[in-house]
């Protein structure tokens, strides 16, 4: 007997509506005595929706990471605000959306919302910047600026 091993594209949500959106549970494991989703677990989710939108346009974080020290190119949080609106309990199945709102020069702003039934129960503003494999900021080249921006169309 043969088995022909088929290689299964990883989930990583999709793109809709001008943003990126991305399915996630919440388990026990991330919420507090109560069942309710702890605060650090929203930082959690927000940042799995950032990666799976840049995995959604191609762009490979490992490949970047790995490429030599004066063509790497990472991504590092600057500034996150975070406005908890309403409680996600255990089991609740959630929709992490992410859009860009703004590209310049190395900083790249995102939208980011957690929402429930299409209902927002946290945002998060969030500024990344670019860096190189020197660990100061680098411009984005042109290329990844557009693949940001075609998400949204």
């Amino acid at each position: 007997m043969s088995v022909t091993m088929v290689s299964m594209r990883p989930v990583s949500g999709e793109l809709r509506d001008g943003a990126h959106h991305l399915p996630v549970r919440v388990y026990y494991e991330d919420t507090d005595a109560g069942g309710v989703l702890y605060h650090a677990g929203h930082i959690r989710f927000f940042e799995r929706g950032r990666t799976e939108f840049l995995r959604a346009i191609g762009i490979n974080q490992s490949k970047l990471n790995a490429a030599a020290t004066e063509d790497r190119i990472l991504f590092v949080v600057r500034k996150m605000t975070i406005e908890y609106l309403k409680p996600a309990l255990l089991d609740d199945l959630l929709d992490v959306v992410t859009e860009v709102y703004d590209i310049a020069g190395p900083r790249i702003t995102l939208k980011q919302e957690l929402r429930r039934e299409g209902e927002a129960i946290a945002t998060a503003d969030v500024l990344v910047i670019s860096i190189g494999g020197n660990f100061r900021p680098v411009k984005l080249p042109q290329e990844m600026v557009d693949l940001m921006w075609s998400a949204g169309a």
